[in-house]
């Protein structure tokens, strides 16, 4: 399968590791990877501040950049979310049928790592070796927006070597993207699990979580499910 990496602005600035990992499991399991130069911001950050029409463009750049692709592949859930819920809502407001007919050919395709693994493909063993205490945190979006379900879950419970503890309260908000939760429960929560690594399909939560953790001097490390899943025995 062709498959286009959506890698997105945190990814592609603060996390490039992240992006590397997804192209390491996709092409082990035999699909080709394309980055199109051409991606930009998907516009979030501007949709949920307001600023609605100055979304647009970033929602036809993405569309020019990915048409074509038989999948296009993010590992943020936010991002997922806001291609395949408000791309449409932006090119209905936009009233531009060229746009409506570019986005309803690309939204449905644009998957969010997790699910294109384990429900696209139905692939959850992705050769992946990890031999330490995991838990893992629902975000926001992937829980309430894309629901995702236990697709995460059931690609590290695959995962060789991996023990994967519960999170208590996993479904408390970390309060990255607003004012929720804003004492980290999630910190707290990290810590009763025993967890060696959280893991999250947001780099936003983690990155969010992972100050808080640092600076309580946990000892508890964060990473994105992808890298967890791009680690083999080889690896180590």
């Amino acid at each position: 399968m062709r498959i286009g990496l959506f890698v997105t602005c945190l990814t592609d600035t603060l996390f490039p590791d992240t992006g590397k990992a997804v192209v390491t499991v996709l092409e082990r399991l035999g699909h080709q990877v394309d980055f199109p130069a051409g991606q930009a911001c998907c516009g979030q950050m501007h949709f949920n501040t307001g600023y609605r029409r100055e979304a647009v463009p970033m929602a036809r750049g993405f569309a020019a950049a990915f048409g074509g692709y038989e999948a296009v592949v993010t590992p943020s859930a936010s991002c997922a979310s806001m291609v395949r819920e408000y791309f449409p809502v932006l090119a209905a407001e936009a009233a531009d049928p060229g746009l409506a007919r570019a986005v309803a050919e690309v939204a449905p395709r644009t998957y969010e790592l997790s699910v294109f693994l384990a429900d696209v493909l139905g692939v959850t063993d992705v050769g992946g070796y990890f031999p330490h205490r995991v838990t893992y945190h629902p975000s926001c979006h992937s829980l309430r927006m894309l629901r995702v379900g236990d697709a995460p879950l059931r690609l590290l419970r695959a995962v060789r070597g991996l023990d994967l503890a519960d999170l208590p309260d996993a479904e408390a908000c970390c309060g990255f993207g607003g004012t929720f939760a804003v004492k980290n429960p999630d910190v707290s929560a990290v810590r009763r699990s025993g967890a060696e690594v959280l893991c999250a399909a947001d780099n936003s939560c983690l990155m969010h979580i992972g100050g808080a953790l640092a600076r309580q001097r946990s000892g508890v490390a964060v990473m994105h499910l992808a890298e967890i899943l791009a680690r083999t025995e080889d690896a180590r």
